[in-house]
């Protein structure tokens, strides 16, 4: 399979693109810029539509609308940016429909920094819009990953009619790697059950809508759709599971993190320290099956994150606060270093 030197936000559009995407739309904000750069030269020839909304709020209700009529909608930003989309979220959601979003995390609260963030985590996972709903929310930790959780999101977004969000962060979306994309098949899924494209020689008329006046009705619709969550939460989990048959101190890290918790994990291994590394892959449904697996033999756990330690309570409800775990983080875009993990690996270590 060709593989091609990319940085990580073109590579997201690439792979959005073969994916199927016919309509983005977008409003450039650093640190994924790139991506809408890329999405500009490249839809027209591809035959599909890129718009330069005039706001973030602009543009999260365009991809509503073209969702909508069945296509194969994106949009990208970065973390506030995310927040201003987060009432149309919603109300793709509520509607049902299928969307991709992505976030190329930065620093923050508040307009923050430009630099390499996860703090928009617990915004992923627990609270993008109001309301009760969720989004799948895929967390790559490699250039490579990011074009095949695009697909993935797509893919899934469309089986169960709910919005799926890479949560990328400044260090993928500017990182050059080689990557390689897979064979796409865009048209697996039949929308014409719901799609609201006509009634022309007499089709269905169907309705786009989140709006229900009497509350039994609209209670009944979210019973539903927590239904198809469960479905997901069962089924949908993915997470990697590095050197943890046999280790004392289990290291929890997700995205670019990751990286730097997996070489501190093999410098320790290197002095004699059972280290294990757990990844979540989804972030939302969070790996329970596949946390309990790894943290079997682990006598601690260690959360590392580009945060304050957004990950640390889904980690604890995953285990049922059956043993103790512990938290290391940098934030405000700086990133820890392998050195400063190891560090902490043996500190836990020396205290078994």
């Amino acid at each position: 399979m060709e593989r091609n030197l990319m940085k990580g936000n073109e590579a997201l559009a690439e792979a959005a693109i073969r994916a199927g995407c016919k309509c983005f739309f977008g409003y450039p904000i650093t640190p994924q810029t790139e991506l809408a750069a890329y999405m500009a030269k490249r839809m027209h020839k591809a035959g599909g539509v890129f718009l330069q909304a005039e706001s973030e709020i602009a543009a999260i209700n365009m991809v509503l609308g073209a969702a909508s009529t069945g296509v194969r909608a994106m949009t990208s930003s970065s973390s506030p940016g995310i927040s201003l989309k987060s009432e149309g979220v919603s109300y793709i959601a509520g509607s049902d429909l299928p969307a991709v979003i992505i976030n190329v995390q930065r620093g923050g609260p508040g307009l923050g920094g430009i630099q390499p963030s996860q703090a928009d985590y617990w915004q992923a996972t627990k609270a993008l819009g109001h309301g009760d709903f969720q989004l799948i929310v895929y967390a790559p930790a490699s250039v490579q990953e990011m074009v095949d959780f695009v697909v993935k999101a797509f893919d899934r977004a469309d089986k169960y009619r709910m919005p799926a969000m890479i949560l990328a962060d400044g260090l993928l979306g500017q990182m050059m790697e080689p990557v390689s994309f897979p064979e796409i098949n865009p048209d697996a899924y039949d929308k014409s059950s719901w799609a609201a494209n006509g009634h022309k020689n007499k089709r269905e008329h169907h309705i786009i809508n989140s709006l229900y006046l009497k509350p039994d009705e609209l209670q009944n619709s979210i019973v539903e759709r927590y239904k198809k969550y469960e479905i997901i939460k069962e089924t949908e989990t993915d997470a990697e599971l590095y050197l943890t048959e046999d280790c004392d101190v289990l290291v929890c890290a997700f995205g670019a993190t990751a990286r730097v918790a997996k070489s501190a994990v093999n410098d320790a291994r290197a002095q004699g320290i059972k280290a294990g590394l757990f990844r979540p892959k989804t972030l939302w449904p969070f790996p329970v099956k596949e946390l309990n697996e790894a943290a079997k033999n682990a006598k601690k756990l260690l959360s590392v994150e580009m945060s304050m330690g957004q990950m640390v309570d889904d980690i604890k409800l995953a285990i049922n606060c059956s043993k103790p775990v512990e938290f290391f983080g940098r934030t405000g875009g700086v990133i820890p270093t392998p050195v400063e993990v190891l560090g902490e690996i043996k500190r836990i270590g020396g205290t078994l």
